[in-house]
Formats: structure tokens, sequence, C-alpha cells
């Protein structure tokens, strides 16, 4: 699993013009990638990290500070463009096996006292944000 935690001040995703999903004020925009053998070992650590890393201002979490999440499902994140000019998508999983995946980093996230929205699987997403600092971090796990 592959998540791109960005530190925002504002962040929203809209699908055809309605707003899904919104961080209002301090909070993290979460993209996440899923691979084929991501499973409950990824889910439980990524959730944990999103909850816990203190990455807001004055060295906070999300759950110290009462922020929130919006966690975006980004398959391109496991694009491959060592060669030629077309990336390529192998390292991603398939729709149907990546959806439950980032429902359940969602649904961890929310068990642990975060409010979580997500944009919408699937669909053309409009992603925007204000990056605070700027702050981004690469999770691998």
């Amino acid at each position: 699993m592959r998540a791109v935690l960005q530190r925002v001040d504002g962040a929203e995703v809209t699908v055809d013009g309605e707003t899904v999903g919104l961080v209002d004020g301090e909070g993290l925009l979460v993209l996440l990638g899923v691979t084929h053998d991501d499973g409950p070992e990824q889910v439980a650590t990524i959730a944990r990290k999103i909850c816990e890393l203190r990455i807001l201002e004055g060295e906070r979490s999300v759950l110290d500070a009462g922020a929130q999440v919006l966690i975006v499902s980004q398959f391109t994140l496991y694009g491959d463009a060592r060669k030629g000019r077309r990336p390529s998508w192998s390292k991603a999983a398939p729709g149907p096996v990546a959806e439950p995946i980032v429902e359940q980093v969602v649904q961890a996230v929310r068990e642990r006292g975060v409010a979580a929205s997500t944009g919408r699987f699937g669909a053309h997403m409009r992603v925007s944000l204000t990056n605070d600092g700027p702050f981004t971090i690469v999770l691998d796990v």
C-alpha cells in the first residue's frame, strides 16, 4: 500500500460539480494506492500512521488535533514510467480488489475516532487543497 499524506488547511474533492469529501480547516489529504498483495496488516498499519503521525502544526497528530482526514483512492500511485512513454499500471490492484481495501482503511481511521471523508471510487474526481507548509510525506507499507 502506498499513501501520500499532505498536511492541509482545507481540501475538497468534487465529482460532477458536487462536493463528496471535505476537510474544513487543518487536517490531512491522503491519496491512497493499493497493490495486489495488500491486506489486513497493511490496512492496520496505514490507518495507524494516518491517525498518529505527528505531522500537523506543533508536532500534533490528527488524533491530537481533532483534525479531519480526506482519503482519496488513487491507483496512479503505482504507475511505473521507467520504460517508454506510457506508464504501466500492472502493480495497481484492480478496482474490485482495491475498493474494499480502501473502504477498510477509511473504516479503520474512523474507528480510531478520526472524522474521515472520501472521494468516490472509480469516478473522475477533482481534488483541490491548500498544502500547509508545504508538507508532504510518502508512505509505503
